[in-house]
């Protein structure tokens, strides 16, 4: 008998919720000590169809809506931040915007690959001196008959030292392309950064393009459409991700905090017990859920393809990464010294929360797009001001 979505959406998040529970919660603080990543892990989540969790099955992926793969996400991120990081850098970043953007020919070329498994994607914008200023990179194209040109280099590239294939953002005078481009094209190397806040397994590089000859056909959607097309596109995917990742640490940091207090005694008694603490709990708890449930409201107006969709988004981004670094920050202050000792988890879940708050657009830049939303939406709607009064 076939599955139905519903049966199939179930079987791919539990067997996610196993894999974190089996193989990432005892080994994440060994991946950050080692800022590695074991291929096995990668493996594993390939096999599991992780990578293509939201790639249409005629593409070799899983179909899964947005709500379900945010579940996925969380389940992902609440074990292990870096490998969390793999889906928003590979599954939606690389893979989604390619579904949405590609040429079919592309997709037939990298596509399935892509969501088996059998290549990792990495996502090329950032420079040196171009981080939320995408539209100032500086590496370069031009068109050289059936082939396109590159060069530049790349910063901040996460899973740059082990992808196989990178989604390359360029400008030609101004004019911004996207272009797809293989690790062992002649004149691309890799080159690995270490000695990072969060995120230490996530196989960070540069990667640098020296007449980078990439074939007419791996352009990504048009020329000039790099930044404003494909790359908003891109974005728009990867802070959904991160939304989840919000909540994930901060329900991690929530369990820890809740353990500790439940057990640890002071002048007598459990610490949990003073309203101080209490109060800490309470307000974790309550934050916890509103920003699940902001993330849940922007899958839903992604899946029915809301008008709204984008903002949503930003704003769920925006709270959920903001209340991860207030929930980690008092989870190390309950845990007081063992919450600044690498032998428990509160410390790197600190470190990792304030990663959120800047990339796929600092929680800055989202105050000033939720401000400028907020603008055009309620403006005028106010009853009792002064131009009323008179």
């Amino acid at each position: 008998m076939q599955r139905t979505d519903e049966e199939h959406r179930h079987d791919l998040t539990t067997r996610a919720r196993h894999f974190a529970e089996t193989e990432l919660v005892h080994r994440a603080a060994e991946f950050d000590r080692s800022g590695h990543l074991p291929r096995e892990i990668v493996r594993t989540m390939a096999e599991e169809g992780l990578l293509g969790a939201v790639v249409p099955e005629r593409w070799g992926g899983h179909g899964l809506d947005p709500l379900a793969y945010g579940e996925l996400t969380e389940s992902v991120g609440k074990a292990c931040a870096s490998t969390r990081a793999l889906l928003t850098v590979h599954t939606s970043l690389v893979c989604e915007t390619l579904v949405e953007r590609a040429s079919d020919r592309l997709k037939e070329k990298y596509l399935t690959d892509l969501a088996t498994g059998r290549r990792i994607g990495c996502f090329a914008l950032s420079e040196a001196d171009a981080g939320s200023d995408a539209a100032s990179v500086t590496t370069s194209y031009l068109r050289k008959g059936e082939v396109f040109v590159l060069n530049g280099r790349k910063k901040w590239i996460s899973f740059a030292g082990i992808a196989d294939l990178f989604l390359v953002f360029a400008n030609d005078n101004g004019v911004s392309s996207a272009f797809l481009v293989e690790r062992d094209m002649p004149g691309v190397a890799v080159h690995p950064m270490s000695g990072f806040l969060g995120n230490r397994a996530t196989h960070m590089a540069e990667v640098s393009f020296t007449d980078v000859e990439v074939p007419a056909e791996n352009l990504v959607s048009g020329i000039g459409l790099g930044f404003g097309f494909v790359a908003n596109t891109a974005l728009f995917h990867g802070r959904y991700s991160i939304a989840w990742a919000g909540v994930a640490i901060a329900q991690a940091a929530l369990e820890v905090m809740c353990e500790y207090a439940a057990r640890r005694e002071q002048f007598g008694v459990r610490i949990g017990s003073h309203q101080l603490v209490q109060k800490m709990v309470a307000d974790a708890v309550t934050q916890v859920g509103a920003a699940r449930e902001l993330c849940r409201r922007a899958g839903r107006s992604r899946r029915e393809r809301g008008a709204d969709a984008v903002m949503e988004t930003n704003i769920a981004k925006y709270f959920s990464s903001t209340i991860a670094q207030q929930v980690t920050s008092d989870a190390v202050q309950v845990l007081g010294g063992n919450g600044c000792w690498d032998q428990y988890p509160a410390e790197r879940l600190f470190r990792e929360a304030k990663i959120l708050e800047i990339i796929e657009g600092t929680s800055q830049l989202q105050q000033l797009m939720i401000a400028d939303y907020g603008y055009k939406k309620f403006a005028g709607r106010g009853r009792g001001g002064e131009d009323e009064a008179l």
